[in-house]
């Protein structure tokens, strides 16, 4: 039976299967530019998995001059290759979401007045700035030039992480439109209960 690869190295082998000479430090910078605005991983992972990956001979150091500062670069084997395909064939699971957003909006009864439709307006903020910055890369793609054999999986990719946005964005207008209605009913029924105490 193989030895396990954390999540953080089927991220690394996928990398360096795209752009080989990879160090620790290009490998951050790639998974900010990439694969970060989907897959959260954690830069204090990437240097242990490096060594795991070394260790199990699916990555190796490449035989180039040292990069700057000295930081060594990797490079993909074929049986890190083999073991990538492999994983790429198998079901995939998402691990279970923690978004903070949706546990306080499921208990936005008890948050003081405004304060759920604010969360949704800055929710709505930074789908805005997503969607801005993923139309830019999208802009930003040769449409000449060598063809990329993967391109196509890229854009697939980036069109998934647009359709997701823009429901979110379509979403977010309709719940403050709900929650400022909700919100005025809460206020009607607290002035009628007022009124009810004086009596």
């Amino acid at each position: 039976m193989s030895s396990q690869i954390p999540p953080t190295g089927y991220a690394i082998l996928g990398l360096l299967s795209v752009q080989p000479n990879l160090s620790g430090y290009d490998l951050r910078k790639a998974v900010q530019q990439s694969v970060g605005f989907f897959w959260g991983e954690s830069y204090g992972q990437i240097y242990p998995a490096l060594q795991r990956l070394t260790a199990q001979r699916l990555i190796a150091p490449a035989k180039t001059k040292p990069a700057a500062r000295g930081r060594q670069e990797y490079l993909i084997t074929e049986a890190g290759r083999t073991r990538l395909r492999e994983w790429l064939a198998l079901p995939f699971h998402n691990d279970p979401p923690r978004n903070e957003f949706a546990l306080k909006l499921f208990f936005g009864h008890e948050a003081a007045p405004g304060v759920t439709l604010a969360h949704v307006r800055d929710v709505q903020e930074r789908n805005r700035r997503m969607l801005e910055t993923l139309e830019g890369i999208e802009a930003s793609v040769p449409k000449d030039g060598p063809p990329n054999p993967n391109l196509p999986y890229w854009l697939l990719t980036l069109s998934l992480g647009k359709a997701l946005t823009k429901a979110a964005l379509e979403w977010g207008e309709g719940a403050m439109t709900m929650l400022a209605k909700q919100e005025a009913a809460d206020r009607t029924t607290s002035k009628g209960k007022g009124r009810s105490k004086e009596k």
